[in-house]
C-alpha cells in the first residue's frame, strides 16, 4: 500500500514537471539570418562615408602651387610694335637718302656743288609726298652766337627756297637754326669747321 502511494506520488511530480516544462519555459526565437549588404569601399559599416574625391581640377579650381603664375602688367615692358617699327625703319631711311649741303665761310648761298644734292632730294621729296622736312641750319664755331643763329637762319631758308623753286610745296618745309651750338664734327680748325657750315635735313614721313 505504501509503495503504491509513493509510485503515484511520483508520477504525479513527473508529470508535474513536464507539463511545467511545456509551459513554462519560453519558446525559443526563431534566429533569422541577415546576409549584410556590400561594405562600401570609402569606409565600414556605420561610418560616414567620405565625400568622393574630384575628378580632376579645372583651370579654375587648381590649387596655387598648379597654376602657373603670370607674368605681372609692371614686367610686362613691350617694345616698339610693328607699326612703330616700321615708322623708326622710314626715318632711318629718310635720314640717311635726304643729304645735307655746305656753305663757304660767312656764306648762305646755295653752292653749285650742292645743288646736285639738293636735286637728289627733291626727287625723294616728290617720290615721298607725305614727308615733310626740317632743314636745319647750322655754322662753325667762329663769331658770336647771335650773328650765327642769324647765320644759320638764312642758310637754312636758301636751301628751303631752292626747294621750293624746283617745285616742292613750301608747307611740307620747315626751318630752323641751330648757330654754332650743335657743331657736327669736333675740332677748331678748317677741317672741322668746313663740315659744320651746312645745312642739315631731317624728314617726318606720315
Amino acid at each position: 500500500m505504501r509503495w503504491g502511494l509513493r509510485s503515484w506520488v511520483g508520477s504525479t511530480i513527473t508529470l508535474g514537471l513536464v507539463a511545467l516544462f511545456l509551459t513554462g519555459c519560453p519558446k525559443r526565437p526563431e534566429v533569422v539570418e541577415t546576409v549584410p549588404g556590400p561594405i562600401s569601399p570609402q569606409g565600414q559599416v556605420g561610418m560616414p562615408s567620405p565625400p568622393p574625391a574630384p575628378q580632376g581640377a579645372t583651370s579654375a579650381e587648381k590649387s596655387p602651387t598648379e597654376v602657373t603664375a603670370q607674368p605681372s602688367e609692371a614686367a610686362l615692358t613691350p617694345g616698339p610694335g610693328p607699326i612703330q617699327e616700321a615708322k623708326i625703319a622710314e626715318t632711318a631711311v629718310a635720314a640717311s637718302t635726304l643729304k645735307d649741303i655746305y656753305f663757304d665761310y660767312d656764306q648762305s648761298a646755295v653752292r653749285d656743288d650742292s645743288k646736285k644734292l639738293l636735286n637728289e632730294n627733291v626727287d625723294w621729296l616728290r617720290k615721298n609726298s607725305a614727308a615733310k622736312v626740317t632743314i636745319e641750319g647750322h655754322c662753325d664755331e667762329r663769331g658770336s652766337s647771335e650773328y650765327n643763329l642769324a647765320l644759320g637762319e638764312r642758310r637754312a631758308r636758301a636751301t628751303r627756297d631752292y626747294l621750293v623753286a624746283a617745285g616742292i610745296d613750301a608747307k611740307r618745309i620747315g626751318t630752323i637754326s641751330f648757330g654754332k651750338e650743335r657743331p657736327f664734327a669736333p675740332g677748331h680748325d678748317e677741317s672741322a669747321w668746313q663740315q659744320n657750315r651746312r645745312a642739315h635735313f631731317i624728314s617726318e614721313t606720315r
